[in-house]
């Protein structure tokens, strides 16, 4: 019996862990005034590298909520945490560190160095934040 309970728990993880994932994407797209899908089905790979940068990044948030946690509980509560943090960190750049520059409009313009900025950043906060993730 207790197979089939490692089992259900893998089936709730997982799909949780897939829901966090939509909820963080659906987030960060709200931090664009532009849709995101389109400009990737046009080919701006700027687009696509700051979106899915965001993604990886919180993927390594969720694995590490995932291993850390002492409770399903728990390791939602951390992958909010994540999501929150990213989006926080990414307005952080936007109007703190980078107020003369638009990085949304950079990286709607197609701005490769941008996007692949805001892409390596956001696997960077991931892995601060999936590290920082300890008792």
């Amino acid at each position: 019996m207790k197979v089939m309970s490692y089992i259900v728990n893998f089936f709730i993880y997982t799909i949780l862990g897939f829901v966090l994932m939509g909820v963080g994407i659906g987030l960060f797209s709200l931090t664009t005034k532009f849709s995101e899908r389109e400009l990737i089905r046009e080919g701006n790979m700027a687009v696509a590298l700051k979106l899915w940068g965001k993604g990886i990044g919180l993927a390594i948030v969720i694995y590490g909520a995932w291993s850390n946690s002492v409770s399903l509980l728990d390791a939602v509560l951390w992958g909010a945490i994540g999501i929150i943090t990213q989006i926080l960190v990414y307005l952080a750049l936007e109007y703190i560190f980078t107020p003369k520059t638009n990085l949304a409009k950079k990286v709607e313009e197609g701005n490769l160095a941008v996007g692949f900025s805001l892409f390596a950043i956001s696997i960077i906060v991931g892995l601060i934040v999936a590290g920082s993730m300890s008792y």
